[in-house]
């Protein structure tokens, strides 16, 4: 039978109810590719005067390097005065006297607070707390987290690295937490921005560790971003491809890696614009970045058993090329 014959064939009710379904997803599909566009090109974030006027603070983990610096430098511009934490007194005290120096005229003031997360010390935390304790705190950002040194197997993982990635990225992350959410939850306002990781959005072979602490950040972060909101609080979980940081190894940056300061930029400006995502209470700031999750949702999907094989040959390729770096140099010295 012809195609012809075959469509002559259905009774037009039927004919109509195909036509419908297909006018439906055809919409749907649409809608779904617009709405993820303007969010990733054209929509801006919530303000952060939401949560609080000049002079309200930030409290901001893993801050002496990388990212947590940068997202310090930018709150500090933007009226916030910084609680500092981090495991370096040294670095941390340099960091605060620069940003003083730098913000003068907005009268900034810099807390620091210095905690080797990996130690798990109750003492930390306690510290921590006494020094929040009266302080108006309207923003934490949870950047603090560790990686393994290089792509390696769970089998030869060791077993500090596994210890100190679950105690860093989990408890450190859950504890900093329930230290500072309270006095949010009192102000009946506030923003908790916690990184997480392209790792924890798609399984990565060669980083299970780090990539399984990542995942359970998200599941906290939504699940926590639900019991917080009727308290004025809002919950983001910050997703990231590669960015130029010590973390990554990475030097040069790209369309598809970019620096901490244009980064940061970013997850300031588009806090709450992650509506398109599969996963709630979640965004992902840099364009690239998002626009990659946005194909990959749309198509395989991340947990589909292609990612998880490409995933694992990137790593494997990774990791000989870390062993043969590491090979040279040894021979050099």
């Amino acid at each position: 039978m012809l195609p012809a014959e075959l469509i002559a064939s259905i009774p037009a009710p039927f004919q109509l109810l195909l036509i419908g379904v297909g006018a439906l997803s055809f919409a749907r599909f649409l809608f779904s590719y617009l709405r993820g566009l303007v969010a990733i090109f054209m929509l801006g974030g919530t303000n952060l005067r939401k949560y609080g006027k000049p002079g309200t603070w930030a409290v901001v983990t893993g801050a002496s390097d990388g990212l947590g610096k940068e997202f310090a430098h930018q709150l500090a511009s933007k009226g916030f005065n910084l609680v500092l934490v981090s495991r370096t007194l040294s670095k941390l005290e340099t960091l605060a006297a620069e940003l003083e120096e730098k913000y003068s005229a907005k009268g900034l003031q810099v807390k620091v607070v210095a905690m080797d997360y990996a130690q798990d010390r109750a003492e930390d935390y306690a510290a921590l707390a006494k020094e929040i304790d009266d302080l108006e705190v309207a923003i934490l950002i949870n950047n603090v987290g560790q990686s393994h040194s290089i792509p390696v197997s769970f089998l030869e993982t060791s077993p500090k690295e596994l210890q100190d990635i679950v105690t860093i990225n989990c408890l450190g992350t859950l504890k900093t937490t329930q230290v500072v959410a309270p006095i949010m939850a009192r102000r009946r306002k506030g923003l908790i921005l916690t990184m997480g990781s392209f790792a924890g959005w798609t399984p990565t072979p060669y980083l299970a560790t780090y990539s399984g602490s990542k995942a359970f950040l998200q599941h906290w972060s939504t699940s926590l971003a639900a019991e917080l909101k009727p308290q004025g609080v809002d919950v983001h979980l910050v997703l990231s491809y590669l960015i130029t940081t010590a973390m990554s190894k990475i030097r040069r940056s790209s369309l598809m890696i970019p620096n901490p300061r244009n980064f940061v930029k970013a997850a300031l400006g588009k806090v709450g614009t992650g509506s398109y995502q599969t996963a709630p209470s979640t965004y992902t700031p840099w364009w690239s970045h998002a626009l990659f999750l946005w194909i990959v949702e749309k198509t395989v999907g991340p947990m589909h058993p292609i990612t998880v094989s490409i995933n694992l040959k990137m790593h494997q390729d990774i990791r000989k090329r870390a062993l043969r770096k590491a090979e040279r140099e040894a021979k050099k010295n």
